[in-house]
């Protein structure tokens, strides 16, 4: 039976790789990447030098053009789902070009906001191409932005709670530390408080990274202002931050 990989590759810096990813990269006979277009090529363009750091010989890469989707939806939910459908449909003619193993190199890890394995699962669903999958996990943005600003995401005791900018301008902060993920829209300027306190970072792990903390009303508009500069000067930009409020300290009794 055919394979296919699902590798985590790291946030960006080639040295995140690991040496499970590696010995799975050098399984593979042909490699599937996912492209977002011109604008964001850089993206392909990392994955192909990690695939010459690591894997002898010219590697057969299939790149498959991302199918577009409404970022504004009514109905978010509906949306993703069907644009989840038409990666797969994409996916699986790809793969129909591969009689051995396969494999798809994934930004970070499968498992954090990322639709890869619904998609291969999507592919397996629709009964046409018959397949067993692997699943390698990456040094997530998460873990990434923490090791770069050199601090715990939690405090004693306390949960950490991984949601998306949509969600936190609806939810607000979750209790203990927050980290937000695909913010396009800098909603931390929306977050209420003068004790809150921000880690951002962009391109973690890559020769552009820009990192910025401190108290969030301090530095939310130098973030913003970075943030679009960056943007412009690239075309697209990946970041991500974690925020915290002050500790509440409990009187003696």
């Amino acid at each position: 039976m055919r394979k296919l990989y699902v590798i985590g590759i790291g946030a960006g810096d080639p040295d995140q790789v690991t040496m499970q990813a590696v010995k799975a990269m050098r399984r593979a006979e042909a490699f599937f990447v996912i492209g977002k277009g011109d604008q964001k090529r850089e993206l392909v363009e990392v994955r192909t030098a990690i695939l010459a750091e690591h894997v002898e010989g010219p590697a057969r890469v299939i790149e498959i053009a991302d199918p577009p989707r409404d970022r504004a939806p009514a109905d978010y939910t509906e949306v993703v789902r069907d644009w989840h459908e038409r990666r797969a449909e994409l996916l699986e003619a790809a793969f129909d070009q591969v009689e051995g193993t396969g494999a798809i190199l994934v930004w970070g890890d499968p498992a954090l906001y990322d639709s890869t394995l619904r998609m291969v699962e999507h592919v397996l669903a629709r009964g046409r191409s018959a397949f067993d999958y692997e699943v390698i996990p990456g040094v997530t943005s998460v873990a990434a932005l923490a090791a770069r600003h050199r601090m715990v995401l939690h405090r004693i005791g306390e949960p950490v709670h991984v949601t998306t900018g949509r969600r936190l301008r609806e939810e607000g902060l979750g209790e203990g530390s927050t980290v937000v993920m695909l913010d396009g829209d800098c909603s931390f300027t929306e977050v209420p408080g003068d004790d809150v306190r921000i880690w951002w970072g962009a391109y973690l792990g890559m020769p552009d990274e820009t990192l910025i903390e401190g108290p969030l009303r301090e530095v939310e508009k130098e973030i913003v202002t970075r943030r679009a500069e960056l943007r412009a000067a690239k075309g697209w930009i990946m970041d991500i931050y974690l925020l915290r409020a002050a500790e509440v300290r409990h009187a003696e009794s």
